[in-house]
């Protein structure tokens, strides 16, 4: 194997003994770790974080970046909950179609304007929160409970979560779309090199405009079942939920700089980052020592630290 291709691997596929590492490890120190309800509780959790980095990983494949996913997520929360009370279907199609026109509004500006994709969607990334506010105005919005809505969140089908079925339903559909249709291979073709995109006949533009629709499109999905879940919208939840999904599709093996990644090594970041503060959890519960929120939030930057400094060694590539 040569030393290109031994790099792509590793640097895409190399999270994923990592993960079943991870897994092993607490499976042999915490007698509960391998239960049901830990599992369908880190599923059902996790699986609004594993929604937005879907959409985050299409958006830095074309080398761009979206800031917007966990306020829109957390404006969806609260538009879905608002509209609750008329039904089941009305609900969602409100919290999905925020996302829709954050989504709209991100590649517009990102491409009709020409704005940089940091600047475009950090001005998204305020808006919305400003919105979730003054809809909410500052407080959680409880969900009708007689519509059935909380099911999204709460409910289980076939053994499994809801939430994890809508997830696997989303990246089964990226697996699919990136890999075996043209749009995929345009994704890929863009971030690689968008003048180079645009001399074999592709439409760059478009290509991000899409890339961004679909981001926005999950995170108001992320958002509908942070609300059904929660049973309120949260319009103060999404904050930090960028990194998150950042951090998963980096460590899933994706490149900052676009034109290269794997739907389902993000899949495989979103679940590490989710089982490593899982583990995290059982150790403060064992009482051997206490790790606080904000001390896990300063692992999950280290962590992000290393593996880009171990994609950039392995590039050979300066930091």
């Amino acid at each position: 194997m040569n030393r290109a291709v031994f790099v792509r691997t590793a640097s895409t596929y190399g999270v994923i003994p990592v993960l079943f590492a991870l897994v092993l490890f607490g499976a042999m120190r915490y007698e509960r770790f391998l239960s049901i309800f830990n599992l369908m509780s880190l599923l059902r959790y996790n699986s609004m974080f594993a929604l937005v980095s879907l959409g985050m990983c299409l958006v830095i494949m074309t080398g761009g970046i979206d800031l917007s996913v966990g306020t829109v997520a957390a404006l969806s929360s609260v538009t879905s909950a608002l509209v609750s009370p008329h039904g089941l279907a009305a609900g969602v199609a409100a919290g999905v179609g925020t996302g829709v026109v954050a989504g709209l509004a991100n590649g517009l500006l990102v491409t009709h304007a020409r704005l940089l994709p940091f600047i475009a969607t950090l001005c998204s990334m305020l808006a919305a929160s400003g919105l979730a506010l003054l809809l909410s105005r500052g407080n959680t919005v409880s969900v009708d409970y007689d519509s059935g809505f909380t099911f999204i969140g709460q409910g289980n089908c076939l053994g499994l979560p809801m939430p994890a079925l809508i997830a696997g339903g989303a990246f089964l559909a990226g697996v699919i779309v990136l890999n075996y249709t043209a749009f995929g291979r345009s994704v890929l073709a863009v971030g690689g090199g968008e003048e180079a995109a645009r001399l074999m006949g592709l439409r760059p533009g478009l290509t991000k405009f899409f890339a961004y629709l679909a981001s926005g499109t999950l995170a108001g999905l992320a958002g509908l079942i942070l609300a059904a879940q929660f049973g309120s919208g949260q319009p103060t939840e999404g904050v930090g939920w960028e990194l998150f999904a950042i951090a998963a599709v980096v460590v899933g093996g994706t490149l900052l700089t676009g034109g290269s990644g794997s739907i389902l090594s993000t899949l495989a970041g979103v679940l590490l980052l989710g089982v490593l503060f899982n583990v995290l959890n059982f150790e403060n519960g064992m009482g051997v020592f206490s790790i606080s929120a904000y001390w896990q939030n300063v692992i999950r930057g280290a962590f992000l630290l290393v593996v880009i400094l171990i994609q950039a060694r392995l590039a050979g590539r300066p930091r």
